[in-house]
């Protein structure tokens, strides 16, 4: 059984009968990880960090469930100087490999079009699990227009690197854009139709005002199942 737990922005949690993984904790309103941690006090937690940039890490996570065993994988774009020495932390670029994480976890970092790296962890059952990070730069493509055929090339290259290595997911994280004519969409059905993803859980873009699950029914391709999950401390349960 594995749950999937929204925390906010790019922040998720995903439990399994071995471990607790949070990804790109900025906030967590609903207090969804301290429930989590208390729930399950047997279990490590691993941190998982794609980027130093704005929603994608908060150095609160250095305080949170000291009675826990505790790993911090993160993007080596984080600066060291702000990480506590006394914590068990890993640094990663684009290429790097763990294994025997807590958990008998493995993860193996990519590169994206922005900043830091995107996360590929498998478990001991096989499962995979990809956490997109900033794969790809919405900032770039709506700013920046005349590098737009650059942050293309990126995320295909990006992209086209994951799905060179990998012909299934279990679980994805992946930047989503309702309107499914923008580069960002055509990069995310990209991803979807070149690996056969079972769940798909869009990264939100912009405000969620007004946005409803039937809005990514687009995404809903090569057999993955769509999990929209907008308020903070929303869960579900896969199996």
């Amino acid at each position: 059984m594995y749950k999937v737990l929204y925390l906010d922005r790019n922040g998720f949690i995903v439990v399994n009968d071995d471990v607790i993984m949070v990804f790109d904790y900025y906030s967590d309103p609903s207090h969804t990880l301290d429930h989590v941690s208390k729930h399950n006090p047997e279990k490590p937690i691993v941190f998982f960090v794609t980027s130093h940039v704005g929603g994608h890490l908060n150095k609160s996570i250095y305080e949170i469930a000291q009675n826990h065993k505790r790993v911090y994988v993160m993007s080596n774009d984080v600066y060291p100087q702000n990480v506590p020495s006394t914590l068990d932390v890993a640094g990663m670029s684009k290429g790097d490999i763990i294994e025997d994480l807590p958990g008998s976890l493995t993860v193996k970092a990519y590169g994206t079009a922005g900043k830091g790296v995107a996360f590929l962890v498998t478990d001991k059952n096989g499962k995979k699990i990809f956490h997109a990070g900033a794969m790809d730069d919405p900032a770039t493509v709506d700013k920046i227009k005349e590098k737009k055929g650059d942050n293309d090339c990126k995320v295909r290259t990006a992209v086209n690197r994951v799905a060179s290595e990998v012909s299934e997911i279990f679980i994805a994280f992946f930047p989503a854009d309702i309107n499914t004519e923008s580069h960002l969409a055509q990069h995310t059905l990209q991803f979807l139709k070149e690996i056969k993803v079972a769940n798909f859980f869009p990264i939100h873009t912009g405000s969620m005002h007004g946005k409803e699950s039937s809005d990514y029914s687009a995404y809903a391709v090569n057999g993955a199942e769509v999990h929209f999950l907008s308020e903070p401390g929303q869960s579900i349960e896969l199996q």
